[in-house]
């Protein structure tokens, strides 16, 4: 792989503001914050597959890495709207009357190339969805700035995502069942 990806959509982010206090935008905020289906799992899922795929396909693991980091950015951001909005940005969301903490257990983990990728791809195209979804019921400009910018990034990581897929139909890397010391 002799490409350089792009991580994240040109042109700024907008600024992080919102026209007020929204008990239900709030809540998607933290469900974008600290559900099974999050930013922090991004972070922490690309985290550990950057870190399982670093000795069999190293360029693929820095693709992981550096995500990861464009997700943390988006972590923040959802979390400034979360607090701007009246909640507070723990990594948790509401499910009815109850807040559930995030887990790391929400996470599925794999030590193959090809699940991690297919894993990671899906998670990214439910992601776009889960983001359009909300910007189109949101009424607050600031918010949907906000999402629409997210969008852009997470079809980036789509695209980066496909590519290695289809680097390693073309070439695997170095087979990742021989034996680890642990």
């Amino acid at each position: 792989m002799n490409r350089e990806f792009q991580y994240t959509a040109p042109g700024p982010y907008p600024q992080v503001h919102v026209a007020g206090c929204n008990r239900a935008y709030a809540d998607a905020m933290l469900m974008n914050l600290g559900s099974c289906d999050s930013e922090m799992s991004a972070v922490s899922r690309y985290f550990y597959d950057g870190l399982i795929l670093e000795e069999q396909w190293p360029q693929a693991a820095e693709c992981f890495r550096k995500i990861s980091m464009v997700e943390m950015h988006h972590l923040h951001i959802f979390g400034e709207l979360a607090y701007q909005l009246g909640a507070d940005p723990r990594l948790w969301c509401s499910s009815g009357r109850r807040m559930n903490y995030w887990s790391p257990a929400c996470n599925r983990y794999s030590g193959d190339p090809r699940e991690i990728l297919t894993l990671a791809l899906e998670a990214e195209e439910e992601t776009i969805r889960c983001y359009k979804r909300q910007a189109g019921w949101i009424r607050d400009a600031g918010i949907v700035e906000n999402l629409e910018r997210i969008i852009q990034d997470e079809v980036c990581h789509v695209q980066i995502f496909r590519e290695l897929l289809g680097e390693l139909d073309r070439t695997s890397p170095s087979d990742a069942s021989g034996c680890r010391c642990r």
